[in-house]
Order: C-alpha cells, then sequence, then structure tokens
C-alpha cells in the first residue's frame, strides 16, 4: 500500500541544515497497525507528514497506493488527502462551536454525501466509538477521551484507507490512553484500515503489531510482533 524509498527531509535553521532523515525505506502493507517511534528529533512526525502529504520530500519516493507524492501537485494533494486519509491529532483539533456530531458530519458534507447518507453513517459512527447520547455535546463539555474519541470517529467516517496519528494519546492519562488504542485496534480488525502511529509513549509501543524505531532520521530498527 505505502512505499518509502530512499526518503530525504532537510530543514533550514539559521545557517544550519538540520536532517531530519536521511534515506529512509520500507514498506507498510494494508490493514497494518504501526509505530513510528524514537526521541525528540528522531523524525518520526517529519515522516508521519510526509506520508500524509502535508510535508515536501528533498529526496527519495514515497508511493501510495501506486500514487507518487512526488509528482501530486497542491490541489491534488489535498485531494488526495481528502479522498483516502484520515489524520488523528494529540490535540484533538475539534472545531469548538460545533457539536460533536457536526465536527464528524462536516467531513462527509465535503465529499457531496446525502443528507440522509450524512446521518445515517454518522449516527453509526458515534455507535462504534461509544459516544451515543453525546452527539449534540460541544467539545468543551466533553474529556479529553471523550474529544479523542470524536477526532477517531472523524477519521475514520469517510472510511480511509489510512489513519496517521500523531502521538494521539500524548494529552489523556494511562487509562483514556489504553482505552483509546484498544478503541483504534478494534477500529483497525473491523474496518481493514491502516493505522500509523508516531509516538515515544511505551503503551502505544505495546499495542503495535510492528514497530519502527527512528534515531537522527535513521532507521535503527523494525519489528514485526
Amino acid at each position: 500500500m505505502i512505499k518509502i524509498d530512499k526518503v530525504v527531509r532537510n530543514y533550514h535553521v539559521g545557517d544550519s541544515i538540520v536532517k531530519a532523515l536521511q534515506g529512509v525505506s520500507f514498506e507498510i502493507e494494508q490493514g497494518e497497525f504501526l509505530s513510528i517511534a524514537g526521541p525528540s528529533g528522531s523524525g518520526k512526525t517529519t515522516l508521519l507528514n510526509l506520508i500524509g502529504c502535508i510535508d515536501a520530500l528533498d529526496g527519495g519516493e514515497i508511493t501510495i497506493n501506486k500514487k507518487p507524492v512526488s509528482t501530486m501537485g497542491k490541489n491534488t494533494k489535498t485531494t488526495f488527502r481528502r479522498m483516502n486519509l484520515g489524520f488523528i491529532f494529540q490535540t484533538y483539533n475539534l472545531i469548538p462551536v460545533l457539536t460533536a456530531y457536526e465536527n464528524v458530519a462536516f467531513v462527509l458534507s465535503l465529499l457531496n454525501v446525502s443528507e440522509q447518507e450524512i446521518k445515517e453513517r454518522t449516527m453509526q459512527m458515534f455507535k462504534e466509538v461509544g459516544l451515543e447520547g453525546m452527539e449534540d455535546r460541544r467539545p468543551s463539555r466533553l474529556s479529553g477521551g471523550q474529544q479523542q474519541r470524536v477526532a477517531i470517529a472523524r477519521a475514520l467516517i469517510k472510511q480511509p484507507d489510512i489513519i496517521l496519528a500523531d502521538e494521539p494519546t500524548a494529552n489523556l492519562d494511562s487509562k483514556n490512553g489504553e482505552d483509546i488504542l484498544k478503541l483504534m485496534k478494534k477500529m483497525n480488525k473491523r474496518h481493514r484500515t491502516t493505522f500509523i502511529f508516531s509516538t515515544h509513549n511505551s503503551m502505544v509501543m505495546d499495542y503495535a503489531d510492528r514497530l519502527i524505531m527512528l534515531h537522527d532520521g535513521k532507521i535503527v530498527s523494525d519489528k514485526r510482533r
């Protein structure tokens, strides 16, 4: 599904060059539950942003569903993200003035889905993430764990091939963090959606079926469980 081939990404900081990724190569199959881990500055978030078509390559290639990312223009990347990728962030990134239902449903409205189908799919998704009865609450009336469940519902509602999760448990206590990981694992099995995490949390690493460790922009280990 995803091929990462000799990927390079550098950043200019003043007069210095930070080598965020240095020739990283590996492949990801459909349905994997994969964690990309490493200390701060190892390149894990950079790699996630490149897979998500948010950042630009300096070298190498990323191919997703046989589509090379480097050949995509800005508009093509935007459309590709909208149709194929879901994102989960550590800060939830919910729209505060919208209800939980509206935060999830608006994703389908961007895809020109009918109002009836939007309602049916959104309500079903709230059942799946365990938030029935909370559809009309705004984010400020939800706990951190509940907000992250809304974020998961929003990411999954359009049935993407790939979910990219950047430190998804970072702002949660250990109990809520584990509950969120169990939920994402269940969704991974049920929908065959590929989950890719960036993390330095050992609990997230333990839940992953495959763990890739980065250090100074290079892969130092790649283990399947």
